[in-house]
């Protein structure tokens, strides 16, 4: 039976692994008192102590957890920013190629994607791997998240603050220096970051992640190559699906509801539009497929098994 910690699970994306976690019966997971949480020694012990060890945390608070273990054959999970683009860190999303999926197999240092990352590279990665984009393609991003996707503090405070603003669509980021655009870019392989629109909206959660193309800055493809290229990414994935596309006016999806998938670890990758603008579209809960049903996915890899092992698909 496999040990693991949850490093951190006070907040949104800790609750929702301990939530999915606890009631297997393959691990045990070791539990730390509520006045020891932020024990260092504490911490140490535990994370030691385990066969996986997740960490749901600040960055910082991240990195000096990895520097307490001194277990070689520990598994770190960080669903923190701090090592998406470190190079001795596995990237976990197995759907990306058989590359990704490997190294989660093998690797002791795994890092969870982040939310409006996994939407924008489930999208531009495959695109640009087919050679339908050009890794210079200037490329925009709008992301719609549920407020849980800031954490527990913004979750207080859009559950129990009743002031106006929170009651609309509120687009942040502003500064175009978002902490996602640094793995947006390495991990696609894009000359230059997105110009990234994020919006929050009143809603618990759930995600839409759109990146709008031209049809003739894509290497010749037709709407008709992208939806197949998607479909053949995708085809064999048990947790991201690419819907149905019947092309121009017959296409049937006419709305995309952002919260769809709330409550759910699984991903959706809608095509739309016309032979000239299309529009691609991923949806996805922000604390599933976009955290800590990503990282359940990333153990279940890790351990060798059945990696929908429970999740909710």
């Amino acid at each position: 039976m496999y040990k693991v910690f949850i490093d951190g699970n006070q907040g949104t994306t800790g609750l929702r692994l301990y939530d999915r976690l606890s009631k297997r019966t393959d691990i045990e997971l070791l539990k730390i008192s509520d006045e020891l949480r932020k024990d260092k020694e504490e911490r140490r012990r535990l994370i030691n102590s385990s066969d996986i060890t997740f960490l749901c945390l600040p960055d910082a608070a991240s990195r000096e957890s990895v520097s307490l273990c001194d277990n070689e054959n520990t598994v770190i999970i960080d669903a923190s920013t701090a090592h998406r683009t470190e190079e001795d860190w596995a990237y976990g999303f197995p759907e990306l190629s058989p590359e990704y999926r490997s190294a989660i197999e093998t690797s002791k240092r795994i890092a969870v994607p982040g939310c409006h990352a996994s939407g924008f590279i489930s999208i531009v990665y495959p695109l640009i791997k087919s050679g339908i984009m050009p890794a210079d393609y200037p490329c925009v991003c709008h992301s719609l998240t549920g407020y849980s996707g800031g954490g527990r503090k913004m979750a207080e405070q859009y559950e129990n603050d009743k002031t106006e603003d929170l009651f609309a669509p509120r687009q942040y980021g502003l500064n175009q220096n978002h902490k996602h655009l640094k793995e947006m870019k390495y991990i696609t392989g894009l000359d230059a970051a997105p110009l990234f629109t994020p919006i929050v909206d009143d809603y618990y959660s759930g995600m839409s992640t759109t990146v709008p193309l031209y049809t003739k800055l894509l290497n010749g493809a037709s709407i008709y190559d992208v939806y197949g290229m998607f479909c053949e990414q995708y085809n064999n994935s048990a947790v991201v699906s690419t819907i149905p596309f019947e092309g121009g006016t017959d296409n049937p999806v006419t709305m995309i509801s952002a919260n769809a998938l709330s409550g759910s670890d699984s991903m959706k990758i809608f095509i739309s539009g016309n032979e000239e603008r299309i529009f691609i579209t991923s949806i996805f809960d922000n604390l599933g497929k976009g955290a800590s049903g990503a990282a359940v996915q990333c153990m279940n890899i890790s351990m060798g098994i059945d990696e929908t092992t429970s999740l909710v698909l």
